[in-house]
């Protein structure tokens, strides 16, 4: 049994030659803007909160609910409509300042510290209404 089988060979066909150039250029058909979209759709509805405004919430002992959580990204989204960047949201014991752009929780403060504090570099603000 020294015997090797081989398989038949297929003629080969030949494929147009398409430069990287052209290969970048020629978009597929229905693909244009798809992955845009899903990738907005997946990402447009984290917040993050920053290394900062983390900090200032421990310190403050502010925990964001659930329900806050969807009131806040309900806020940013609103923002976003009428083309803020960054935002002052309000919740009920809580204010946040929002990079819009970014959605990212900047910076937080309690209920308690709002009246000795000054918000500066916002452009809009948000109240968010317990439901």
């Amino acid at each position: 049994m020294t015997d090797r089988i081989i398989p038949p060979i297929s003629p080969v066909t030949q494929t147009p030659r398409v430069t990287p150039a052209e290969r970048r250029t020629v978009p597929k058909p229905g693909a244009t803007g798809d992955f845009q979209k899903i990738l907005e759709s997946k990402l447009g509805t984290e917040i993050k909160i920053s290394a900062h405004a983390q900090k200032r919430m421990m310190e403050r002992g502010i925990t964001l609910s659930p329900q806050d959580m969807a009131g806040l990204r309900e806020a940013v989204q609103k923002a976003q409509a009428k083309g803020c960047k960054e935002s002052l949201v309000v919740l009920d014991q809580v204010a946040l300042v929002v990079s819009v752009e970014n959605r990212t929780v900047i910076t937080a403060v309690d209920a308690r510290s709002l009246k000795e504090n000054v918000f500066t570099n916002i452009d809009s603000a948000v109240f968010v209404q317990n439901k």
